[in-house]
């Protein structure tokens, strides 16, 4: 004879989960002055996810700027209006190590190497100074390169600081616009 087995909407996978119910009643008798336990209902998406999987290889994007994706992709008219709380001395350190390390040095001087040396202290310095609104970039430095037919080609080189908040708002930037770049795979064709 064939076992029955009993389905739970937690074990069918074409159910959904049931609201969470709360185990311990009221502590007191009368129910108008007691303070009652209210059930809550699930947490929607997938709460199990650490980071987002960017593109072409890249690492993977923060957790904080996850919510930022998964709105992009759920609402494509939504607007991001306060996004600057998402640049974090955990981003900035990102952005640091995702620059080129033997870029040439802006109008400041400083290389990528000499900026790695009290890296923390100088991240929780940039971070104040971002969120403080005291931050101002620095101007760029003109250089030029030869062309092949004799001419000079100017090139402006950003202060490294300069080149680490800008690298920081890219990433955030790019959690809401990958999404649309994504789905025809060719920016060319979004543009």
């Amino acid at each position: 004879m064939k076992e029955k087995f009993r389905t739970t909407g937690t074990n069918d996978s074409r159910k959904s989960d049931n609201n969470i119910v709360p185990e311990k009643p009221a502590n007191k008798k009368v129910k108008a002055f007691a303070e009652q336990v209210e059930g809550r209902t699930l947490t929607e998406g997938n709460i199990m996810n650490t980071a987002a999987v960017r593109t072409q290889g890249r690492g993977a994007a923060s957790t904080s700027l996850y919510g930022v994706r998964r709105k992009a992709q759920q609402d494509k008219d939504a607007r991001f209006n306060n996004l600057f709380h998402h640049i974090t001395p955990e981003l900035l350190i990102k952005s640091f190590y995702d620059l080129k390390k033997n870029a040439a040095a802006g109008v400041d001087e400083v290389t990528w190497h000499n900026y790695k040396e009290g890296l923390a202290e100088r991240i929780a310095d940039l971070h104040e100074r971002v969120h403080a609104g005291s931050y101002r970039a620095q101007p760029v430095r003109r250089s030029y390169i030869n062309k092949p037919d004799g001419r000079k080609r100017p090139l402006g080189v950003t202060a490294l600081e300069d080149k680490i908040v800008q690298q920081a708002a890219a990433t955030i930037l790019n959690q809401i616009y990958e999404i649309d770049f994504m789905q025809q795979m060719g920016s060319n064709l979004d543009l």
